[in-house]
């Protein structure tokens, strides 16, 4: 409909095979992902990871005690769980701290306290999937209605099971700037966030990335330090989409078939990012948001793709390697449609894709 775009565009020759009003700029739902996890590719490295640290002002004495507060400082890390907490608090065992004669503080001060995006005026969204805080224990999700609170009583639970003596209670408190780091967790690799994001389309996960990359390459853990990460590193491939948040859930983001495709062109220059940005991407009939879509199709594993969706709105962007062997980026954004009605016809696209032969 006069609603929605396309482009399928061969990657190695830059052909394009069909067009239509690619250049209209439409309300991409999840596909911005792929401008989030793109970015977080570039600037972090495929490799590259989000530490939680614990923090202390005080000292540890021969008999064990460490004399001062203990801060767990949050790093973004959206991944954060029982098994993070337990590996710090061991780590404190083996320094040989048996009892804290202070108080365990979370500190979230490396994002700002807003829970949720610009869909819900940075109030929380019960469409993220968490509350967003740099210290999110298993999602921020908690009882006290404060992750970073949440976070340090629950940091202080795996201490004492650590067999370390600790005060009970946990409370949210900045780490003074002589604060000295004693123990570190690093996250999972951006490319198995990024495959988190992609694969299940996480918009915490999602979110949380933009706040970080905010944090380490902009000016502080904010929304609009995300932001003007995020336009600022797709500026530099050629790109121009509205980015109004990380997750696709603002309806103010907007982009055009031509400038997804055109991401795709620009990610096949830089073959390691290149390649962990193809592995997030969900295969069809087989993985993540595709694993019951486009089964029995000439689609069905040959196309990887990500998927969009908001009310009115659907959307798929990805790439499928033909019958002729060749690789064909593609993307189609459908607005003001009956998503039932509109899924079926992107994949009835995506299969006719896969289907291409040399003599097209």
């Amino acid at each position: 409909g006069g609603s929605s775009g396309a482009l399928v565009r061969e990657l190695d020759s830059g052909r394009t095979l069909y067009e239509r009003r690619a250049d209209v700029a439409r309300v991409p739902a999840s596909v911005e992902k792929l401008f989030t996890t793109s970015t977080a590719l570039l600037r972090f490295g495929s490799g590259g990871t989000l530490a939680t640290r614990v923090l202390t002002d005080g000292t540890v004495g021969p008999d064990g005690v460490l004399r001062g507060d203990v801060y767990l400082v949050g790093g973004g890390d959206p991944t954060l769980t029982g098994g993070h907490l337990e590996r710090l608090a061991q780590r404190l065992v083996t320094q040989g701290v048996t009892a804290i004669e202070g108080r365990i503080y979370g500190d979230e001060s490396l994002f700002d306290s807003r829970r949720g995006g610009p869909r819900t005026r940075f109030a929380f969204d019960g469409f993220m999937g968490g509350v967003l805080s740099s210290v999110a224990y298993r999602r921020g999700f908690d009882d006290k209605l404060s992750p970073p609170a949440d976070a340090a009583d629950r940091f202080a639970a795996y201490l004492r099971l650590a067999d370390v003596d600790v005060p009970a209670g946990g409370q949210a408190r900045v780490a003074p700037p002589a604060a000295q780091e004693i123990a570190r967790v690093a996250s999972p690799t951006m490319r198995e966030l990024v495959a988190t994001v992609n694969g299940a389309s996480d918009n915490f996960a999602s979110e949380m990335l933009f706040k970080a990359m905010g944090a380490q390459f902009g000016s502080g853990g904010t929304h609009t330090a995300g932001q003007r990460v995020v336009r600022s590193e797709m500026k530099g491939l050629g790109l121009t989409p509205t980015i109004s948040d990380g997750s696709g859930l603002s309806r103010s983001n907007r982009t055009t078939p031509r400038q997804v495709v055109r991401l795709f062109q620009q990610m096949a220059e830089r073959p390691d990012e290149n390649m962990a940005l193809r592995a997030s991407l969900p295969v069809a009939g087989r993985s993540g948001t595709l694993t019951r879509r486009m089964r029995g199709t000439p689609a069905e594993r040959d196309c990887a793709a990500k998927t969009g969706t908001l009310n009115g709105v659907s959307a798929l962007a990805g790439i499928c390697v033909t019958d002729a062997g060749d690789e064909v980026a593609f993307a189609f954004l459908l607005n003001g449609v009956n998503i039932s009605s509109a899924k079926r016809i992107e994949d009835r696209m995506a299969a006719a894709i896969a289907r291409v032969d040399e003599e097209l």
